[in-house]
């Protein structure tokens, strides 16, 4: 891996109705206990999350591309191509927000079970597992992009001690005991502590000269929605296929699947060529009649996006931490990328909770970061270790080795048999607090 910086470009900003007045006035210092650079899903959770510790947060972000409110009937029920799934760390971070209760409940999924597959021939290897075998209501939640920020703006409309404000950093200054960020329309803003939650190629981590490990996978992720002729009960499937990638299907509402296609790029460009209904037909395919027909559930809602490893060297600098992308970029085919993300935020608040609790007010103390990056150094590595070397393992470019189709079918099957190991997959993904209950009982 090469040691690189990310590119030095502009970071844009958030959105509120009070950020106006922040913004009038050349100049104007404004004061916070802490800054949150990034309107993503991870950065607003931070937000709400603090805010609620009792601290004073500012959100910086970018301006949203449209107006969500005014999205015509038929783009609120159309079904958002981007999805995660949310395991119960993430759940429990936001049922603490109160904004689990505020998602559309007839837009979540929960998986009750994941079939695994390490190829689409008949004798692939393959291995299961489930909810009930875990001890758990679901193995995940599957929730789309626009069903989450809904929920979270909501939330910030009407929460306290917190402030969004559109805007584009030009300047990052740190002091002994301080951190100054300066917009481009003249507006500055101190905090204790700046939080870098500006995504993979984060201007926050590039400006305290943090490099990163970056590999690109040459893949691209291939995200589309489809119905299905038979009902999928729940049931996340995913191969590891020879040469075509790693391809996922998870279940959404009613006969209604998710697909997440990590693609070689030479293929992503055919994918995208082709039309959707060409797509539904290879994947009906691939899943052996398992869902039945697939069919586009909108024939032009197709993305793509590039797939990387990055890690960055550190995840705190003197008043700086980094969370979600800014900090750690995964392979998707674990679908845990935001889970790790949320994760960081659970983290920081309990920390930054416990400071205060022992009367630290001072959020950038070098000892209350050191217990933030300590305390997501094992997760991290972890998630970053078993999905780089489970893409590496099923690479399609990877030279023909004698045997290796033969150990992986087998690998997978062993695995199928080992109900301890499982388990301890499972409560894993689950989520660390999630696991330490789980051994407890």
């Amino acid at each position: 891996m090469n040691d690189i910086k990310s590119p030095q470009k502009p970071l844009s900003g958030g959105s509120n109705a009070d950020s106006a007045a922040a913004q009038n006035t050349q100049n104007n210092i404004i004061h916070y206990d802490i800054c949150i650079v990034g309107n993503g899903a991870v950065g607003k959770t931070a937000a709400l999350g603090l805010a609620q510790a009792g601290l004073r947060v500012v959100l910086l972000g970018a301006p949203p591309l449209s107006d969500r409110s005014n999205r015509s009937a038929v783009d609120q029920s159309a079904w958002d191509t981007r999805v995660y799934a949310l395991n119960h760390v993430a759940r429990a971070l936001l049922s603490s927000l109160k904004v689990w209760d505020a998602l559309d409940d007839a837009r979540v999924t929960a998986v009750d079970s994941m079939q695994v597959k390490g190829g689409v021939a008949e004798n692939a290897g393959s291995v299961g597992f489930d909810a009930f075998s875990a001890r758990t209501d679901a193995l995940a939640w599957i929730i789309e992009d626009r069903n989450l920020n809904q929920a979270l703006d909501a939330a910030l409309k009407f929460a306290q001690n917190v402030r969004v404000i559109n805007g584009r950093a030009r300047q990052m200054d740190i002091s002994a005991d301080m951190a100054t960020l300066h917009l481009e329309d003249g507006t500055v803003l101190k905090s204790t502590l700046l939080i870098g939650a500006d995504g993979a190629q984060s201007w926050v981590r590039n400006q305290c000269d943090i490099g990163i490990d970056y590999r690109s996978y040459y893949q691209r992720a291939i995200v589309a929605n489809f119905s299905t002729e038979r009902p999928h009960h729940g049931i996340a499937h995913q191969w590891f296929t020879e040469n075509e990638g790693i391809v996922a299907l998870l279940p959404l509402a009613g006969q209604r699947v998710s697909l997440v296609w990590s693609a070689p790029n030479a293929l992503a460009d055919t994918l995208l060529s082709e039309s959707l209904t060409q797509c539904a037909e290879r994947l009906t395919a691939l899943a052996g009649g398992v869902l039945g027909q697939l069919l586009p559930l909108q024939p032009e809602a197709v993305q793509s996006f590039p797939l990387s490893f990055i890690r960055s060297h550190a995840l705190v600098a003197p008043r700086v931490a980094l969370i979600g992308d800014a900090a750690h970029v995964v392979h998707p085919l674990a679908g845990h990328g935001m889970n790790l993300g949320f994760g960081d935020v659970a983290v920081l608040i309990k920390v930054l909770s416990d400071a205060m609790r022992e009367r630290q007010r001072d959020c950038g103390d070098v000892k209350v970061l050191a217990r933030y990056a300590r305390a997501r150094k094992e997760e991290i590595a972890t998630m970053q270790i078993a999905t780089d070397g489970l893409a590496r393992l099923f690479d399609a470019d990877l030279p023909p080795i004698p045997g290796l189709r033969a150990a992986r079918n087998f690998g997978l099957n062993l695995l199928d048999k080992l109900p301890v190991l499982k388990r301890r997959m499972i409560s894993h993904a689950l989520g660390r607090s999630y696991e330490q209950i789980n051994e407890k009982n």
